[in-house]
């Protein structure tokens, strides 16, 4: 919070927020979360044109209450804005216009540049309904329905359909607006027919499968299925459209020509690799292997050619994240877990062509009852089963596998005793079982109760922790405890080494998600780690945003270093005891190769590292002779990067073409489509891996141009 930078009149906009209560005639909206009513939002215009938005979520000691504050000048573009938290004199968020120049702090970063044509600022720790309007409002006003964004940036405004509610004097007609250009996933909103803010549903968040509330007028509540069903048939409509436009047409005859490959663990040069019709058809030296006549031939002198990438940890939040996976070169994912009824969805009009996504391979969650399960930790958690006897447990399983579910995944507050059963059945049913580890226990305990793997490196590091952090492991003790305890643990001795022999006998393998643990363990607000160094002078606004957001309390910092070293060293000790590891973000995806270089760091050959995100995961979900490398027969699902990754593994940021399933793409217009304004910046690419420092803009930029990095 020390980089905000709060002007006097923001400091007065902000007192005037801490004491103002909503008028009576403030229009009223409810917040619903997928259990029901999660809050209420007010919002209101002042005699003096200022407008107010008052948040207010949650209930006892999770209750949180937000306010936000703009002032509008004559061209319609906030000119001032105030985010607080009530009771607070600090402001989480300032924005201001003045003498030609424009200003802001947010949560995690801040700055300023010159104001000239008139331009929106989109807060990014403003109340959902705040933003949400005045974007909506804003843009719809605007020429062409184009809009300028500070700090930088365009958002557009498509509108996909509309609908009547009510009947009698109270009939209203609504029209669905998809906003482009803020972030990876378009923002849908609803619009009356003046264009004035209706409600919004199923709003993208800047956490994979986080959580926003619905927002509608009270009142409307009842609407809400309705309004919910025509934005699905409309967004999945827009998103046929996308399949398309992008999906470059039924797979034919293609070669990759004079490319080095990766095949069998292996880098060879001057290779031809033939596709036909979805399927490898050749692989080997470009002297001896033929190109069928009207093949259409792809060069790949100076690139090379390897499997499509998997992330075997990545929730879903929509339709957009298809396109902007694949442009990373990731045609297949292991999602953990996620809202079942939209992963079927998904699913089905995957495989009727009207989706552009790689493969799915889904677990179905399931948990327990109590303070921090699933069901009452809506803030983050917006899907899954909550079981409250053995019986409905093994039901959730039968149910998961009906619907095409290949695991199943624990959570925290998921009652110990049903566990052995529950993944007895699972693995009846040829599923695999994982997840967060159930309160109180160890991973070793885990993998006695019938685990298949342990996900997340903390809970990997569990096994070393006091009793104090294992016995309240289902709340944010599962991580903080490693953070503060981790530097200390003797990897080489018990129960550390006990564990890495009991999985590698067992052949239990490990998710330990090492970017995420970098987060928490690390990034402190303003710090760019070097995940993002390739993006961050072309990703969508709000992403680039979102790339210097920390966790870690700066008071923690230099043990979190320290302990996430320790991390790094444990997932290379592992490996070399013979656990398979398999690379996963629990993240945006962007953060796979910055995982992979982790692992070269700990020990492992690129190619090695290479296969974690590649046949590894293949084989766990038992597709490895279907995907996972590239042999003759086996599923097209190969990238051709910029590059070596053999000599920089960090490389493989550098898509070129992505081909799914035979369906040959192109990584730029993948891209463009995702709201990015370009390719990855290959100069700010990491050229050696360390533990997240604090790096400030102007300081980066020095250093960037000076070659150190």
């Amino acid at each position: 919070m020390g980089l905000l930078l709060v002007g006097a009149g923001a400091r007065d906009a902000s007192a005037q927020v801490a004491t103002t209560e909503p008028p009576a005639d403030a229009a009223r909206y409810t917040l619903l979360s997928p259990l029901g009513p999660y809050g209420q939002t007010a919002a209101w215009t002042t005699a003096q044109g200022r407008r107010f938005w008052v948040e207010t979520t949650g209930a006892g000691s999770a209750r949180q209450h937000l306010e936000e504050t703009v002032e509008l000048g004559p061209n319609g573009m906030p000119t001032r804005l105030t985010v607080q938290r009530t009771g607070t004199s600090e402001a989480v968020e300032t924005f201001e216009v003045a003498n030609g120049a424009f200003r802001w702090a947010g949560p995690s970063d801040a700055g300023e540049g010159p104001y000239a044509a008139p331009a929106f600022y989109i807060a990014s720790a403003a109340p959902s309904l705040g933003t949400a309007q005045l974007l909506l409002e804003t843009i719809l006003a605007a020429p062409g329905r184009s809009l300028a964004l500070l700090p930088e940036g365009r958002a557009s405004a498509e509108k996909l359909t509309l609908m009547r509610l009510g009947a009698g004097p109270s009939r209203r007609t609504v029209s669905l607006w998809l906003i482009t250009g803020v972030g990876v996933s378009p923002i849908p909103l609803w619009a009356t027919s003046d264009n004035k803010f209706f409600a919004s549903l199923d709003m993208p968040t800047a956490v994979p499968a986080g959580f926003v509330p619905n927002i509608v007028p009270a009142g409307q509540e009842p609407a809400l299925p309705a309004l919910q069903a025509a934005q699905d048939r409309a967004v999945a409509a827009y998103s046929a459209r996308q399949a398309r436009s992008l999906g470059g047409g039924p797979p034919k005859t293609v070669a990759f020509t004079s490319v080095r490959t990766f095949v069998d663990g292996r880098f060879l040069d001057n290779q031809t690799v033939v596709v036909d019709h979805g399927r490898i058809a050749a692989v080997g030296s470009a002297l001896k292997t033929a190109v069928p006549r009207g093949a259409r031939r792809v060069d790949g002198k100076g690139r090379t050619l390897l499997p499509g990438l998997w992330d075997y940890h990545r929730h879903v939040e929509d339709d957009a994240t298809g396109p902007f996976l694949l442009s990373l070169g990731v045609t297949s994912i292991r999602d953990p877990s996620n809202n079942n009824v939209r992963t079927e969805d998904r699913w089905r009009r995957w495989a009727k062509g009207e989706l552009l996504f790689p493969h799915v391979y889904a677990s179905a969650l399931i948990d327990g009852e109590g303070p921090n399960s699933t069901r009452t930790r809506t803030s983050w958690i917006r899907f899954g089963d909550v079981v409250d006897s053995q019986g409905q447990a093994l039901e959730a399983v039968r149910r998961a596998k009906d619907a095409g579910f290949s695991g199943v995944k624990f959570y925290g507050s998921i009652n110990r005793d049903w566990v052995g059963a529950t993944i007895s059945e699972a693995h009846r049913l040829g599923m695999r079982a994982h997840g967060h580890l159930p309160s109180g226990w160890r991973p070793s305990r885990a993998i006695e109760a019938g685990y298949d793997e342990i996900t997340h490196g903390y809970f990997m590091m569990l096994e070393a922790m006091p009793e104090s952090v294992v016995a309240t492991s289902e709340t944010r003790s599962r991580f903080v405890g490693p953070a503060q305890y981790a530097k200390d643990v003797d990897l080489a001795a018990q129960p550390m080494a006990g564990l890495a022999a009991l999985m590698a006998r067992r052949k239990i393998s490990a998710d330990p998600t090492l970017v995420v643990v970098e987060w928490l363990f690390t990034a402190e607000n303003g710090s760019l780690s070097p995940a993002y160094q390739a993006y961050a002078r072309t990703g969508p606004p709000m992403m680039q945003r979102r790339f210097r957001l920390g966790f870690a309390a700066p008071s923690a910092l230099a043990d979190g270093k320290k302990s996430f070293a320790r991390m790094i060293d444990m997932v290379g000790g592992f490996h070399r005891a013979g656990v398979v590891i398999a690379a996963g973000t629990d993240s945006s995806s962007l953060e796979l190769v910055r995982e992979l270089e982790f692992y070269v760091q700990a020990g492992f050959s690129p190619a090695e590292a290479i296969e974690a995100a590649t046949i590894v995961p293949a084989t766990l979900m038992g597709v490895d002779k279907e995907t996972g490398s590239i042999a003759v027969g086996k599923r097209a699902d190969l990238i051709l990067v910029e590059g070596d990754p053999s000599l920089r593994i960090g490389d493989l940021r550098n898509t070129r073409v992505v081909m799914a399933e035979g369906r040959l793409l192109d990584a730029d217009a993948l891209r463009a489509a995702s709201g990015f304004s370009g390719r990855p910046t290959m100069e700010d690419q990491p050229t050696a891996v360390a533990p997240c420092d604090k790096v400030d803009k102007v300081n980066y930029e020095i250093r960037t141009r000076r070659g150190v990095r």
